[in-house]
């Protein structure tokens, strides 16, 4: 029988395990649980076991589960967004962590203003370069993070990338390496427009890696629900 409870305690002693190794409290690290194809059931006893943000791959699924969820949890999209879908997204999200295109930046400006607000998001890089996966390219960051100044509707908070995956963690490590490599150099670049707090990466298979290499955010689903 799955225990939530439990699983979830495992995954947070290995943060706090891993935060030690890169000098850091297991306090700095934000858990980001994956809720794809679970339901509001299971994300309702996950919340009540001290989950407090909720990571979703699909606009349409979290739609469906988020009038559902009644206590207050953060929302997070870390799946691919559509340009078509970011009307829906910002009715939901606090966060995205895939934007990875300026026209995909300009469309989620365009409908915050809309709403009067900033939409707050995270940079996606492809650290791997498997061309299955979405993401700017490492040298590409600075130059599209400055061109993301004239959009007043979107609020770049960060980085996110999705390690190659490969059976050992050790093989990922270069990937992580490469994004705080990346986020250290916006950090210096001085853009007034970019606030770097969170280095998003690291998923069950790999985040005690992602963390000993700077991540502050990583995103779990599997080692939190499986049995």
């Amino acid at each position: 029988m799955i225990s939530i409870r439990d699983n979830l305690k495992r995954v947070q002693e290995q943060i706090a395990v891993a935060a030690e190794k890169s000098g850091r409290s297991a306090d700095e690290i934000q858990l980001v649980t994956v809720t794809k194809t679970m339901d509001v059931g299971t994300i309702q006893e996950a919340i009540s076991c001290g989950v407090s943000i909720i990571g979703e791959n699909r606009v349409q699924e979290a739609l469906t589960k988020y009038p559902l969820v009644k206590r207050p949890v953060s929302w997070h999209l870390v799946g691919h967004l559509q340009r078509n879908k970011v009307k829906k997204a910002l009715e939901i999200f606090d966060l995205i962590h895939s934007v990875d295109s300026f026209r995909l930046a300009e469309e989620i400006s365009r409908c915050s203003e809309k709403l009067g607000r900033q939409a707050d998001v995270l940079v996606q890089v492809n650290t791997s370069g498997e061309e299955s996966k979405f993401g700017l390219i490492p040298d590409e960051v600075i130059s599209f993070l400055e061109s993301l100044a004239p959009l007043p509707g979107i609020r770049v908070l960060g980085l996110m990338t999705i390690g190659a995956f490969l059976p050992d963690p050790e093989q990922v490590r270069p990937c992580f390496a490469r994004l705080r490599g990346v986020f250290e150099q916006v950090q210096s670049s001085g853009l007034p427009h970019v606030r770097m707090r969170f280095l998003s990466m690291g998923m069950t298979n790999d985040f005690p890696v992602a963390i000993e290499e700077g991540a502050n955010m990583v995103r779990i689903g599997t080692a939190i629900f499986r049995a």
